[in-house]
């Protein structure tokens, strides 16, 4: 992490006006497209998720990026993401470790990943903690212990001031506002995949919008 990020940052939105969600799933017309482009981009939320996306990338090494979620939700879905981007963009430290908290003995290696995992996080690992509602108790007893044996703890999560305050870098995301908590995922999974040579995090949201609401006619 860098100078500016070891200390506690809690990147949370700008306030907005209500409007359709920008998630994974949705139908939006294209003047809704343009102007959610326009908003996020005023807003600084592609910014503020890339910031995030960033320290994602100073893990280490492959299996060293850490993914832990709620008892009742566990992270699949960005685990998935990120391997992606892993595989996609050549940068192997993005390669995640999906930490669950009852994992079944006879699931594959990869998929048996207990808490456990975390009591052995050290430096150069990267703890990604993911949580809508209000982070229990248990959860944030290992985050705080993950991060006394050095590892950065990063977060996205709905507002809880507790688990923000053990994160060096975390994004809040407020219930019922312009990106909503998956959508936010799929912001910092992008950002921290992207390179130079591929296209930029602005243009691949472009078009992901654009496959869902279909094409932009103008006047």
């Amino acid at each position: 992490m860098t100078a500016e990020h070891s200390r506690c940052q809690h990147i949370t939105p700008e306030p907005l006006t209500p409007l359709t969600p920008v998630g994974h799933h949705g139908d939006m017309d294209s003047g809704s497209v343009a102007f959610l482009r326009e908003i996020l981009a005023e807003t600084g939320w592609l910014d503020r998720t890339r910031e995030l996306g960033l320290a994602l990338r100073s893990t280490r090494s492959p299996g060293g990026l850490l993914l832990v979620g709620t008892p009742e939700e566990e992270p699949w879905h960005l685990t998935a993401h990120l391997a992606d981007e892993a595989r996609l963009s050549g940068l192997s430290q993005l390669t995640p470790t999906l930490v669950r908290w009852t994992p079944p003995a006879d699931a594959p290696p990869h998929l048996r990943v207990g808490l456990d995992r975390l009591e052995r996080a050290a430096r150069g690992e990267t703890l990604f903690v993911l949580s809508e509602q209000q982070a229990p108790v248990p959860l944030l007893e290992r985050v705080d212990d993950a991060r006394r044996t050095g590892a950065t703890i990063l977060a996205i999560e709905g507002g809880d001031p507790e688990l923000a305050g053990l994160a060096h870098d975390a994004i809040a995301v407020p219930a019922g506002g312009l990106v909503t908590f998956d959508g936010a995922q799929h912001l910092v999974s992008a950002a921290a995949g992207e390179l130079e040579q591929r296209p930029r995090l602005r243009d691949r949201l472009a078009r992901l919008l654009d496959k869902v609401s279909g094409p932009h006619i103008t006047d």
